[in-house]
């Protein structure tokens, strides 16, 4: 709506005479009002502009209302659709409306329903919260998928069980722990995150417990450890997958009795802390490869929860570039450039192995590098070959040159030449490949590739 409360609407019909019935009924009613007569028309008003309702026939010579429909999920997402349609084709308007549609009605048009359906449709709007988009801390999307997984994380939320957040790297588990520690009654107390894959293994069982003084050489004062501090509160432990074999019984026990020691102290130390694991590998393969414990993996799993990867909620991509282009913008202190429509569809186009994350780092580069206003086609293609040159393991595709080449000599051509470029640093090796410095270590074991070059 505008900022004194008026609301907008487009009408889209190739007929003029419903087209000037429609914009005076919408006129009388005290809406500002808009006209298209085709397909092309309208998606080049919705590319300048944003309306509150548009209204468009399903079937025009150069095109369907599906397209207008489509386009408008794209470039304003919380636009509503109405389609107009004759009685032949009410089932295209049924199956549009599961795309994204909000009603539909059938000519010939009353235009008593038409503005009761509006008026429905905008009180809807008025009374859903403008940060529906962004339900959970900062994970935006309206996807069904995506709503479906936020519904029961916030059930989750309601309960002290433990939880295990299985899914890709990149699509927001650790955003999506702190919403569930947010939306417990553990809120406003601690809320403690540990990268089991960061802290090298000789160091992971004082971090997660503590040691006491002479524990270990340097140990010159006891010290608590993460699972003290998050006493009261919630302990996150990110990529459990990580955690080393010899270290789970200890985690198991802290799990079921909420009780450990201290390295090298034998007095017991008892916490009130809920735990959420999370991970983007399958835990369950990784038992039956006998790399986790299973009774370990069975007490995590108590509410298992995930989320989508990006490929799967293409239709949340617009949304996501216009977050990061405002949020970008305004740390450089410039303005938010324009999306069109082309070059929202080349991001619907790409599959985002990296998932929210590589499309934030992608929207940063675009923003930060672009030098006008406006972004196009173009400038897509050629800010994501600069994106790619360095591609992760999660990225890798056979060379067209080497048809048949096993992934596995790939996978170690690829981890060598990372390893070269970077000069031996893992540090930098594992960032570029998109993996942790732990899996670097066991992928160069693995390989047999020369550890002290790779040190």
């Amino acid at each position: 709506m505008t900022s004194n409360g008026v609301s907008s609407v487009m009408i889209v019909d190739d007929e003029p005479g419903i087209r000037t019935a429609l914009r005076a009924n919408f006129l009388r009613h005290g809406w500002l009002v808009e006209t298209a007569s085709s397909v092309r028309e309208a998606i080049g008003q919705l590319d300048r502009r944003t309306f509150d309702l548009v209204v468009t026939d399903i079937r025009m010579p150069d095109g369907t209302g599906m397209e207008v429909m489509r386009s408008t999920r794209v470039l304003s997402p919380r636009t509503a659709v109405i389609l107009l349609t004759a009685y032949g084709s009410v089932p295209d308007a049924v199956s549009a409306m599961r795309d994204g549609a909000l009603d539909y009605l059938t000519k010939p048009i009353s235009f008593d329903q038409l503005q009761a359906t509006a008026t429905k449709l905008m009180q809807r709007a008025k009374e859903t919260p403008v940060d529906q988009a962004t339900p959970v801390s900062g994970i935006i999307g309206r996807s069904p998928l995506l709503q479906r997984a936020i519904q029961r994380d916030r059930a989750a939320a309601s309960t002290n069980a433990d939880v295990l957040i299985e899914a890709e790297s990149g699509t927001g588990k650790e955003l999506l722990a702190r919403f569930i520690h947010n939306s417990s009654a553990r809120t406003g107390k601690p809320f403690i995150a540990v990268n089991c894959a960061a802290v090298p293994e000789s160091l992971l069982e004082s971090e997660l417990f503590g040691h006491g003084r002479g524990a270990f050489t340097g140990a010159i004062a006891s010290k608590p450890g993460k699972f003290e501090l998050a006493d009261g509160g919630t302990i996150l432990l990110d990529e459990i997958g990580e955690m080393p074999l010899h270290l789970q019984p200890k985690l198991l026990r802290a799990l079921q009795e909420r009780e450990f020691e201290r390295l090298g102290e034998a007095r017991s130390v008892h916490v009130d802390i809920r735990v959420i694991a999370t991970t983007n590998v399958s835990l369950s393969t990784m038992v039956e490869r006998g790399q986790f414990r299973s009774d370990l993996f069975y007490r995590l799993n108590v509410i298992p929860l995930t989320l989508p990867p990006l490929r799967d909620r293409r239709e949340d991509i617009p949304l996501l570039a216009q977050y990061f282009a405002e949020k970008h913008a305004t740390e450089a202190h410039a303005n938010t450039p324009r999306l069109p429509l082309e070059f929202l569809e080349r991001l619907q186009s790409h599959s985002w192995p990296g998932n929210v994350r590589e499309l934030a780092n992608f929207m940063r580069r675009v923003v930060t590098l672009s030098e006008t206003n406006d972004i196009d086609g173009d400038c897509f293609d050629a800010e994501f070959q600069g994106a790619t040159r360095s591609v992760g393991l999660s990225q890798m595709h056979i060379p067209a040159e080497l048809p048949g080449t096993p992934i596995r000599l790939v996978e170690r051509r690829h981890v060598e030449s990372t390893l070269v470029l970077t000069d031996g640093n893992r540090t930098h090796a594992a960032e570029m490949l998109g993996i942790s410095l732990r899996t670097l270590r066991n992928r160069i074991r693995e390989y047999g590739l020369p550890p002290r070059r790779h040190a």
